[in-house]
């Protein structure tokens, strides 16, 4: 029987079928942050049991960690509270904690393609929407509850229903100017927020041929913000190159017998989805969101849609364009906003930099602006000063945050104040998303560049040489 990526990963790791109930799927990497696992942990001390396979989890400090004075004590007590509850739960239960100030630390979501806890075939979960992000590699990724995040520290396994499979298939090339993250928002602008609901994605056609691993992980990524229980890219030459040699990667024999499983890792011939869709690369520009969800999103060329256009409803989609101070019609070009956040498990990594610095070398931060740039990791923080991209972005007027979430869901002091609009590469646009009141438009790094500089929307392909 000809199978689908999905089908060849999924069934390799069920443990047992329950007859018209879910899968019991075996976890080959479980990711653990300081929000989703304290009450986690305090199941199991409740229950006196302990982690079943500890080597199999890693634990980093994300979502409350400041992004300045790491070094100082936490000021936010519950912040502080979660964190130092994540240290002496990892401590306990004898699993790799990396927390401030630790060279490893950094997102979740960034960190584990970093050091080679991701690879192509392997099931991976986390108490976080956006872990779909590893399905980049060719793995299984995907978000869990707390009460699931328990199940899989006692079991290494969790309880699943089989998701349906959808491929989405992008012909041809893409345009000057137009990124993975636009990509991304072009496709959950044509399917809504809703529209791969009950689906696990493959992605496939020649743009994500074409793309790079931290591309791959960006679309991957906002797989969740379509409904999609996930999404995933066979892995290739590129995949492999990537992992290779990273601290948790196999080594030598182990490498070899690895390549063997990952090399048959795509969709047979003739493999059946359950749905199909196709795109054209070419007709894709630079995407920016307009109201407060992820699906409400235009090519910056384009005027926000009429009402009568949009499906849902008249009074919500007017109830949003009214949150966000917007009228049907608006062109995007020329918005005044008021802050740029680069960053988050979507933008956060050294590729996002680049392109950011690309756009504004040679120019200044809009005197309006005040620009968040916060690495993903360490490691990104690292590259970034020593590719002399730090010096750059100092000449133009920014400053580099230290890594962490930061204002992509303002668990921490990065909140954006009420009535205030900012430009960002985060995941998600949801009224008061990034702090109460604040209103946000989603965008590439290289919008978020051509907003900084010039102080409003701004279409990026002006701005490129």
């Amino acid at each position: 029987m000809k199978k689908t990526l999905f089908d060849k990963v999924w069934d390799s790791h069920v443990v047992q079928q329950i007859k018209d109930g879910p899968d019991v799927l075996f976890i080959d990497r479980h990711m653990v942050h300081e929000v989703t696992s304290p009450v986690a942990f305090l199941g199991l001390d409740n229950r006196n049991i302990s982690v079943l396979y500890p080597e199999r989890t890693f634990a980093t400090a994300d979502h409350n960690t400041p992004t300045i004075n790491q070094h100082l004590p936490v000021a936010d007590p519950l912040s502080a509270k979660q964190l130092d509850a994540l240290e002496k739960n990892a401590t306990a239960h004898g699993i790799s904690y990396w927390g401030l100030g630790h060279e490893k630390n950094g997102i979740v979501h960034v960190v584990g393609p970093e050091y080679g806890i991701t690879l192509p075939g392997a099931t991976i979960v986390c108490g976080d929407s956006h872990t779909s992000t590893h399905g980049a590699f060719g793995a299984i990724a995907f978000g869990i509850g707390t009460s699931e995040v328990e199940m899989v520290l006692s079991t290494q396994c969790i309880l699943q229903p089989k998701p349906k499979k959808m491929r989405i298939t992008i012909k041809g090339s893409l345009e000057k100017g137009v990124g993975p993250k636009d990509v991304a928002l072009f496709i959950i602008s044509q399917l809504s927020t809703s529209g791969a609901t009950g689906y696990f994605v493959e992605y496939a056609g020649e743009v994500f041929n074409e793309m790079s691993m931290e591309g791959r992980m960006t679309v991957c990524n906002l797989s969740i913000e379509m409904g999609a229980r996930g999404g995933m890219i066979a892995p290739d030459e590129k995949t492999f190159e990537y992992i290779k040699d990273r601290e948790f990667t196999p080594k030598g024999e182990n490498w070899d017998k690895a390549m063997e499983y990952w090399s048959d890792l795509k969709t047979d011939a003739d493999a059946v989805f359950d749905q199909e869709l196709v795109f054209d690369g070419n007709s894709i520009e630079p995407m920016i969101t307009y109201g407060t969800n992820p699906g409400m999103g235009i090519g910056i060329s384009k005027g926000i849609p009429m009402a009568e256009s949009i499906d849902g409803g008249a009074a919500t989609y007017k109830k949003s364009l009214n949150y966000m101070g917007y009228e049907e019609g608006d062109t995007m070009i020329g918005k005044e906003i008021d802050f740029v956040f680069l960053g988050s498990c979507t933008n956060g990594r050294i590729e996002d930099f680049r392109a950011f610095t690309e756009i504004v070398k040679g120019r200044k931060k809009a005197s309006n602006v005040t620009a968040w740039l916060v690495p993903g990791s360490h490691k990104v923080e690292k590259a970034i000063e020593e590719e002399g991209l730090l010096d750059i972005l100092k000449e133009s007027g920014f400053e580099l945050r230290e890594p962490g979430c930061s204002a992509c869901l303002a668990m921490n002091d990065d909140k954006v104040p009420t009535g205030k609009y900012a430009v960002s590469t985060s995941n998600r646009n949801f009224e008061g998303r990034q702090g109460p009141g604040s209103r946000t438009l989603l965008a590439s790094p290289i919008m978020a560049a051509a907003a900084a500089v010039t102080g409003k929307v701004t279409d990026p392909r002006t701005l490129i040489n």
